[in-house]
């Protein structure tokens, strides 16, 4: 890891460039023809061991191509830079969707930088250790114009970046980054008076998840599941499942039962990461233990919130989400907006939690999720944990208004456009088939093209692609595949699935 140095001067440094910013946002946030430059970062800076579970995970930084939806105001400018360069296919593809500016104005103000480095460590630290691209970088910004810079998750990795790039971050301090590990979580939504599950945070090794397993155990006696959560586990990755089966009623028998049965009756939700593997790194990270939330209705809803530099608080939306893997741990994908049954109510809860966080300091686009069950007519829903960045949903969302310029109403659960229609939509990173390997952009681009399976602005409906370099190598891409209701928005993406499989039904790869 790139090591910091003058730490003091750097914390003194960003917290100027965050007092700028708060000038900066005062005066150019609500002019939509103000110049402007935006440096859009997507490192995913997360533990390398977790990050290299996920399958071509440098390309994920793919997903904040959204971000090139700012270039329909005429005069912002957008500096992108990526691990690996990205082919002008996509950028193309991105660039038609703009309403109403050419794509060739909007690709004069369009700047993009890459390390030429696909390896495992996250792009902030290739980055810091090329001080000829931060000169790139800056030399991106002209005219003296007001920049900012747009991470995916901001550690004091990206708080050094800042400061020698010396613009402001719109996000929050690392600092308070303690409310998006999973004890800080919990802790803060006991203090806002949120409904959590039962458990016991700020474990530190295997005895603690063992002493914490046999007195969930012993608290709720039909307990049959409950989660290992590390700390700083991304998209269920660090979680892992262990099983009460044939565990002993008798108290004074159980911790010794699972100190015998843990490794057998643990189920680690990360591929390829062993058991042994798994407790290493919870040693090391710490994390929590709380009951598996079971019933015969069960959602996983999630909130994104804004908090912008001047205090005020923006519920962006809800969604709910689709979870698969290990006892649906992992996030696969999401539909929007969430069960208008409880939006709303989630939207307030969220409201209470983010303005307590916005006394603490906070600022930028953070997730809140949940588990939630019904119960007869009503709902109850557990605050699960904070995504102090940007998040799975958080590129749907963005795709979705860029395209629309509709806007979503908390205080009654639905997102309208201009002439008053609501629209849904269904996305995930987790389109996925060993036949759709060896198929590249342009190819399908040109699938997309022959059946029909464009964003049409006539419309506001259809299919936009993201991930699209994963496609060749790992069959994978994502969408989001938005329609007049849900129905038909899921219409759309049964298509593309149908149509790539027809597409690639005699290729061998």
């Amino acid at each position: 890891m790139h090591l910091l140095q003058d730490s003091s001067n750097i914390d003194e440094s960003f917290r100027q460039l965050e007092g700028m910013f708060i000038e900066q946002f005062q005066r150019v946030f609500t002019d939509d023809l103000a110049p402007r430059s935006v440096i859009v970062i997507p490192s995913l800076t997360l533990d390398s061991q977790i990050l290299s579970k996920i399958k071509g995970h440098f390309y994920y930084e793919e997903r904040m191509l959204c971000m090139l939806m700012l270039l329909k105001l005429p005069e912002t400018r957008i500096t992108f830079v990526s691990s690996v360069p990205i082919s002008s296919l996509i950028i193309d593809y991105y660039l038609h969707m703009l309403p109403g500016i050419t794509s060739h104005h909007a690709r004069s103000r369009l700047t993009l930088l890459s390390c030429y480095d696909a390896g495992n460590v996250p792009l902030t630290e290739k980055i810091l250790r090329r001080p000829r691209l931060i000169e790139r970088i800056k030399k991106s910004v002209i005219n003296d114009d007001p920049a900012h810079i747009v991470f995916f998750n901001i550690t004091d990795a990206e708080k050094e970046l800042a400061v020698k790039l010396n613009f402001p971050i719109y996000g929050c301090n690392p600092a308070l980054n303690y409310l998006g590990t999973k004890t800080g979580g919990r802790r803060f939504f006991r203090q806002c008076g949120v409904n959590i599950p039962v458990g016991i945070e700020d474990i530190t090794d295997e005895k603690g998840i063992i002493d914490a397993l046999a007195a969930l155990k012993e608290y709720k006696p039909d307990l049959n599941k409950a989660v290992i959560k590390m700390n700083d586990g991304f998209s269920g990755d660090g979680n892992a499942i262990f099983y009460y089966d044939d565990a002993p009623l008798e108290s004074d028998k159980l911790v010794s039962w699972i100190q015998t049965n843990i490794k057998s009756h643990t189920k680690v939700v990360a591929k390829k990461l062993s058991y042994d593997k798994f407790i290493n790194k919870f040693t090391k990270m710490g994390g929590i233990v709380e009951e598996f939330i079971t019933g015969s209705i069960v959602t996983s809803p999630s909130v994104q919130i804004r908090i912008n530099p001047i205090g005020e608080i923006c519920i962006i939306s809800t969604h709910d989400q689709e979870l698969g893997g290990e006892s649906h741990q992992v996030y696969l994908g999401a539909t929007f907006p969430a069960n208008r049954e409880y939006a709303v109510e989630l939207g307030s809860i969220c409201q209470t939690i983010a303005e307590q966080m916005r006394d603490l300091g906070v600022i930028g686009r953070f997730g809140i999720d949940f588990m939630s069950t019904k119960q007869g007519d009503d709902w109850f829903h557990y605050a699960i944990e904070i995504n102090l960045r940007k998040g799975g949903t958080t590129h749907p969302f963005l795709m979705l208004q860029f395209l629309t310029n509709g806007s979503y109403h908390p205080e009654e659960g639905c997102y309208c456009v201009q002439d008053g229609s609501q629209r849904f939509y269904f996305a995930t990173d987790n389109v996925q088939s060993k036949r759709y390997k060896g198929l590249t952009p342009m190819d399908l681009i040109d699938i997309a093209m022959h059946h029909g399976l464009h964003y049409d602005h006539s419309k506001q409906e259809g299919v936009m692609f993201h991930l699209i370099s994963a496609l060749s190598q790992y069959g994978k891409i994502g969408l989001v595949s938005i329609g007049t209701t849900l129905e038909r928005a899921k219409s759309y993406y049964y298509k593309v699935l149908n149509i790539l499989d027809q597409e690639t039904t005699f290729e061998q790869y």
